[in-house]
């Protein structure tokens, strides 16, 4: 097979150089004489074909010759566009760092009859359903425990182990995790909050609320500072629906966190202060 692939590369080539003189031959000639004439007319048809087919033959053997270039350039293209996609993703990733800092600075300056701690997590467990997480701050950063977590957004949760350099914390969806309530629109300070697991889904449920209580899918959800460990009027969640609780002559509401867990990277942790307004003991 190798063999009459070559002969026919050959003959090609032959042809394609004979033409090409008779070619030349009769351009010469052209005009000259009659025989001539005639030989170039009907060699003209013939020119045409063979020009194609060596037109076709330069360019495939151009393609052959420049095959490994355009192979090396498209590979280095692959480089750069791999390079500008990590620098896309790494500029992303800095800049919703960038905006979660500049949250938590502003919620600082808003609520600095506080002091805080500012923390990063460095580990979560619970899988899917998240049932408590590590932070990098421990006893040598001044953590206690009993120490409200916040973000931006609202309440997270409270610290319930500490060691020397890491310490962990259990978020408002865990059922070990109790916070005194207010309703933000009627001021109602009745109820409190504690995890729950809806569907499989975590979220938080608003318990003790009174019969008569004007609370309404919607209602926003705030810390009420009624006992001595959490600060006043921090953002818990919202509500997503509301059930009557015969068995306690009372009402019950699921509560969706502020908080989405899954995306929570840092936090603060609240620290009292010596001001006559700061109702946090630890």
């Amino acid at each position: 097979m190798k063999f009459f692939k070559n002969k026919l590369a050959v003959t090609v080539i032959v042809l394609s150089v004979t033409f090409l003189v008779i070619i030349g031959y009769t351009s010469k000639k052209q005009g000259k004489d009659k025989v001539s004439s005639a030989v170039g007319v009907t060699l003209n048809p013939v020119q045409k074909v063979f020009y194609s087919i060596n037109d076709n033959v330069k360019g495939f053997l151009n393609f052959i010759f420049n095959f490994s270039d355009v192979k090396s350039e498209n590979t280095e293209l692959k480089k750069k566009n791999s390079e500008l996609s990590s620098k896309s993703i790494e500029y992303d990733s800095l800049k919703n760092e960038n905006q979660r800092l500049r949250e938590m600075l502003d919620f600082k300056s808003q609520r600095d009859e506080y002091n805080y701690i500012g923390a990063n997590i460095i580990n979560k467990a619970g899988g899917s359903i998240l049932e408590s997480f590590t932070i990098d701050k421990g006893l040598k950063h001044g953590v206690k425990v009993g120490m409200v977590a916040i973000d931006p957004k609202g309440l997270v949760g409270q610290v319930t182990d500490v060691t020397n350099s890491w310490s962990t914390i259990q978020p408002i969806t865990s059922e070990n995790v109790a916070v005194g309530a207010l309703v933000e629109s009627t001021r109602d300070t009745t109820g409190v909050v504690k995890g729950y697991r809806d569907n499989n889904k975590a979220v938080a449920r608003l318990e003790y609320i009174d019969a008569n209580s004007e609370i309404k899918e919607g209602d926003v959800i705030l810390t009420s500072a009624s006992g001595d460990s959490y600060p006043k009027e921090i953002k818990i969640g919202v509500v997503l629906s509301i059930k009557e609780d015969k068995a306690k002559m009372g009402k019950t509401a699921i509560i969706e966190p502020y908080v989405d867990f899954n995306k929570l990277e840092e936090l603060y942790l609240v620290v009292p202060t010596s001001n006559e307004n700061n109702n946090i003991k630890y």
